[in-house]
């Protein structure tokens, strides 16, 4: 391996090393040029301008993650449309049975989680 080949890496070292100086100075930065005036008002919670009622720290209901979860699950399965879109006439009558079989087990899936009561918000 001669010198020549490991001056190559040079400019990407001097990259890595200015990205990672920039990044301290701008954690650094605040912690050393902010001025401090700390109060007790200033260490509460913040809720819309209203005084917290309860603990910070509350369960939540399974429901919330239900919902946020099959929404990320059909939004991403969405995702898959495009590609299949963009290749749907080269692909003629198969890429049509396949994505027909695609949103079928999405379907499936869809009304398994309304029978389960999933979309159902008070019980």
């Amino acid at each position: 391996m001669g010198t020549g080949t490991l001056l190559e890496y040079v400019p990407i070292g001097l990259l890595l090393l200015i990205g990672l100086g920039i990044g301290a100075a701008a954690m650094l930065a605040p912690a050393l040029l902010a001025p401090r005036r700390p109060s007790r008002r200033k260490h509460l919670p913040y809720e819309s301008g209203m005084i917290p009622i309860g603990p910070a720290q509350r369960r939540f209901p399974v429901k919330f993650y239900l919902i946020a979860l099959l929404f990320i699950l059909f939004d991403i399965e969405i995702v898959f449309f495009y590609p299949w879109a963009l290749q749907v006439r080269a692909l003629k009558v198969i890429a049509l049975m396949e994505m027909a079989i695609f949103v079928l087990i999405l379907l499936v899936g869809y009304v398994y989680a309304w029978r389960k009561g999933a979309f159902e918000w008070e019980r």
